[in-house]
């Protein structure tokens, strides 16, 4: 498999080695993407004019991309904040009290229970479901936000996406793409995904314990919110009423779940549908807490919670602009400018890598691992997985077998990095909804990611 590189894909790689250098020094690195993105315009299009409107496409592309992500936080957020305003979150606490007594209890169970519905729905619908009940548990025991949106992270968009076992939209990409049946995709992937799901758990738990005994996670911003959702506490509404809100919400959630398991409700459709109970469920309490004013309450929380999700997304538009033109943007902003045999710069570049390990069971696990962590860098974890099941077909071939255990490798590592734990936008709806820095989420989930990464591939060599 020969793949041409050109200027452009050279260019790209400099500036991902540029964006990782900024990132260890702690810098912002929006303008590194926006000078990025101009300079691929002019390689790609010999034009100023057309490499200055390519920076302005670039964010709308980006932005339309990630407009159905926004919306979810936005009005999970405007629920959340009416939510505060009637006690009602109080009411969620309560009956999780007697289980969740300690942060590392509440750790393991926020992420087993996000695993679970991100297998059934996926992750982004469980984002919401689960930072609705669970966040106010986790600083009632004291877990740090950060710690919440690790465990939601690594067991949901780790996990359970990279696994994929209930929908297998992700092991029937690869295997179709290996040429191998998908339940010989899944069952290779099982112990590998139980040696990266451990290995990056608990490597994430121990470094969080570390911290927050050292002092290094400041706990103060915690209780200012708690002040604050004391000061919001202003409506009073009856506690039996305050009560009968809360089973209704849980009951309206509950369903929902009903829901997405008979129609087969999965990713958009899932996340629309948790959207919409969102709104209604705003609607509702606003209308009772607020009476004569709930009309312009209700548009007033809305607009507060978009406020919210665009201030939260606004910094990460610049940088996703840049690494989607790694996929099917770049043709999409700049015309047909790379070679007719290129699969998107992002793509290319992992079969060039590819093209130059050399094969042994080790090598071959690995070259697999570094391939699925470049596709994923273009941040959608799934675009790529097609071209790992062929790069795994073809390192069979070389060494003599282990198509299912290399292809379920490369899955792994593919949307382990770009799904959702490592690459700062794909964090952002789990950074939202429990309110930290995406870039924070992101390096914090890098060390036990690539110590999951490197065990696993090891791991992987053996079953060759």
């Amino acid at each position: 498999m020969n793949i041409l590189l050109t200027n452009l894909h050279y260019i790209y790689i400099i500036f991902i080695f540029i964006i990782i250098i900024a990132m260890a020094f702690k810098r912002d690195i929006s303008l590194i993407c926006i000078i990025g993105i101009f300079i691929l315009g002019i390689f790609a299009t010999n034009s100023i004019p057309k490499s200055v409107m390519g920076i302005f496409n670039s964010f709308v592309y980006a932005t339309k991309e990630l407009m159905p992500t926004i919306f979810i936080i936005s009005i999970i957020t405007a629920m959340s904040n009416v939510m505060v305003v009637v006690g009602i979150n109080k009411e969620l606490v309560s009956p999780f009290k007697k289980i969740m007594k300690s942060y590392w209890m509440c750790y393991w169970i926020i992420g087993i229970i996000m695993m679970a519905l991100s297998w059934f729905f996926w992750p982004s619908p469980a984002v919401a479901l689960i930072g609705a009940l669970f966040l106010p548990i986790a600083k009632k025991v004291g877990l740090p936000p950060i710690g919440a949106a690790v465990a939601m992270n690594l067991f949901g968009h780790g996990i359970a996406l990279s696994s994929d076992f209930i929908i297998q939209a992700a092991p029937k990409l690869t295997a179709d793409a290996a040429g191998i049946k998908v339940s010989s995709v899944i069952s290779a992937s099982i112990p590998l995904t139980i040696i990266m799901g451990a290995v990056t758990t608990i490597t994430a738990f121990y470094m969080l314990r570390r911290d927050m005994k050292n002092g290094n996670i400041d706990m103060s911003f915690q209780k200012e919110e708690m002040i604050m959702e004391r000061e919001k506490n202003t409506i009073v509404i009856p506690r039996f009423l305050r009560k009968l809100l809360t089973i209704l919400t849980i009951a309206i959630f509950l369903s929902d779940i009903v829901l997405m398991y008979i129609f087969k409700l999965q990713g958009g459709d899932a996340t629309a549908l948790i959207g919409g109970t969102a709104v209604f469920i705003l609607s509702l309490i606003s209308i009772i807490a607020y009476r004569k004013r709930c009309l312009e309450k209700i548009t007033s929380h809305i607009v507060d919670g978009l406020i919210f999700g665009f201030k939260i997304f606004g910094i990460v538009i610049p940088i996703a602009a840049f690494f989607y033109l790694g996929d099917s943007a770049f043709t999409e902003i700049f015309g047909k400018v790379l070679p007719a045999s290129s699969n998107g710069i992002v793509n290319d570049l992992g079969v060039a890598f590819s093209n130059i390990a050399p094969a042994n069971p080790l090598l071959a696990s690995g070259t697999l691992t570094a391939v699925g962590a470049i596709t994923g860098l273009d941040g959608s974890g799934f675009s790529g997985i097609p071209l790992v099941g062929s790069i795994a077909k073809l390192f069979s071939t070389a060494i003599g077998g282990g198509v299912s255990t290399l292809t379920a490798m490369g899955q792994i590592a593919g949307i382990w990095v770009g799904g959702g734990t490592i690459i700062p936008w794909a964090v952002i709806p789990v950074a939202a909804i429990c309110k930290v820095n995406p870039f924070e989420l992101a390096k914090r989930n890098l060390i036990p990611v690539i110590i999951g990464l490197v065990v696993t591939t090891i791991f992987a060599s053996f079953l060759i």
